[in-house]
């Protein structure tokens, strides 16, 4: 009797630890597909798309709320941004974001968000609480990268055409600083401290590593590939773990995504995935990072822990980029 009792509180334990450590592991992945005018929902326990959201023409930056509670993408054709309920996959409003949104920034509070206007070689604020635009900021030409520094007053963002980063002040809404960085820069990313700031080139097929304080280049990591010639080397997006051990750049028609010691900057091992490979985002618990592949109309799961790529999933038309919540 009490064997069977200490097995059956045994048991009970095991299951109320694995029902609570459920929705802790539970976590939705949205996919924005460019060329499929849709999101695509991945569940990342089952690793299957449960839910396919028609959003409008051309959605391409995409990203969640801080509460949780929305999903923004911007829809580049139709110059707007739709906000997706993120429990009923139904858009529940707009944002006015200016002509050709591609990728945006939230505020570290969530209160706003900084959208860079591809064709208007400008920036716009929106207040997310009144989901008005209250500023536009003037910055080179082609914007695309956004980034907003973790004490919330240095906005960057990156310019193709012009090839710079532009550091705006964020209360003064005005440029205060340009890096001048190799051709065609894309994305940027800080590291969670705010050491550095990590941008991506291209067609200069490079990352820069960039001093926030000093706003200064104080190295540019290279890419090489056995087989591949250069031009194929693109880096487009990047995404740092939280405690900055590690880095990873997306390298476009490489096919690759390249991972970069966050100390030293070497590149340790580029990992194989699928075509054109754009843009990701990790898991709230940093288990996994998934990358969209525009030309082979998928994404890759990448295991952070051993640094591996162990599923592939089938989403929508040209995926363009990635946006995680839990369930």
């Amino acid at each position: 009797m009490i064997l069977r009792s200490l097995f059956c509180s045994a048991w009970r334990v095991l299951l109320c630890s694995t029902l609570a450590a459920s929705p802790a592991d539970a976590y939705l992945a949205f996919v924005s597909n460019e060329k499929g005018n849709s999101v695509s929902v991945v569940d990342t326990n089952t690793m299957q798309v449960v839910k396919t959201i028609p959003t409008g023409q051309r959605p391409r930056g995409i990203a969640a709320s801080k509460d949780g509670a929305f999903v923004y993408v911007a829809l580049g054709d139709d110059d707007t941004i739709a906000i997706i309920d993120a429990k009923s996959f139904k858009i529940v409003g707009r944002l006015p974001s200016g002509d050709d949104p591609e990728q945006f920034a939230l505020s570290p509070d969530g209160a706003q968000m900084y959208v860079a206007n591809e064709n208007d070689a400008a920036v716009t604020v929106i207040d997310l609480s009144t989901r008005n635009a209250v500023g536009e900021i003037p910055v080179g030409v082609e914007p695309e990268g956004m980034a907003v520094s973790p004490d919330a007053a240095t906005l960057v963002c990156t310019s193709e055409t012009t090839s710079m980063a532009h550091f705006i002040d964020v209360k003064k809404r005005a440029v205060v600083a340009n890096v001048l960085l190799p051709s065609r820069p894309r994305a940027a990313a800080f590291k969670s401290d705010g050491s550095e700031l990590w941008v991506t080139s291209e067609v200069g097929g490079a990352l820069s590593i960039i001093d926030p304080a000093s706003r200064r280049i104080k190295e540019t990591v290279a890419f090489q590939i056995p087989g591949l010639q250069a031009a194929q080397i693109q880096p487009v997006g990047v995404n740092i773990t939280r405690d900055g051990r590690f880095g990873f750049v997306l390298l476009g028609p490489a096919n690759r995504v390249a991972v970069v010691d966050g100390k030293t900057h070497n590149v340790l091992q580029y990992l194989l995935v699928g075509q054109r490979v754009w843009h990701g985002d990790f898991t709230p618990d940093e288990k996994y990072l998934i990358v969209a592949n525009g030309l082979s109309n998928d994404v890759s799961v990448v295991d952070v822990a051993s640094l591996k790529v162990i599923k592939s999933v089938q989403v929508g038309k040209e995926p363009w980029g990635v946006a995680i919540l839990p369930q």
